[in-house]
């Protein structure tokens, strides 16, 4: 029998409300991007913090993702597939990967024309595992 833990639609909402910030992006352009890349470049106190939380949370979806082979719900898949991602990403970030910076400086350009579009898609993003969590939870009381 397949079964929503406890922790499930929190993943969800967590991830959500991390990426529906970026609706910031959207509304101050230079703030958004100082911030985030003061955070990225420094690497303190508050970047291993998310670094960690992040990470323990990608794990244990991809851990539930394989406990639960055979029997996943079709949104157990953004365990795999959003952790392994974001894994990656963390490591390169972490570890300077050259390539890596490179395209993250493009995503920070306040003046790239894609701006918005890279934004509004991590918004759009966020909203989506939102709603997912809050539907999530609700199917969580039910059962």
């Amino acid at each position: 029998m397949r079964k929503i833990y406890n922790w499930e639609p929190w993943f969800f909402i967590f991830f959500g409300i991390f990426h529906l910030h970026r609706i910031w992006a959207l509304i101050d352009r230079e703030s958004y991007a100082l911030f985030w890349l003061g955070i990225m470049k420094s690497k303190g106190l508050p970047y291993f913090l998310l670094m960690g939380i992040l990470s323990v949370l990608c794990i244990l979806g991809i851990v539930t993702y394989i406990k639960e082979r055979g029997k996943n719900y079709w949104w157990r898949l953004i365990y795999l597939l959003g952790g392994l991602y974001l894994l990656f990403d963390l490591f390169a970030i972490a570890t300077g990967m050259e390539f890596w910076q490179r395209l993250l400086d493009k995503m920070f350009d306040t003046q790239g024309r894609y701006w918005n579009v890279i934004w509004g898609f991590f918004i759009f993003l966020g909203g989506s595992v939102f709603v997912l969590g809050i539907i999530l939870l609700f199917r969580r009381k039910k059962s």
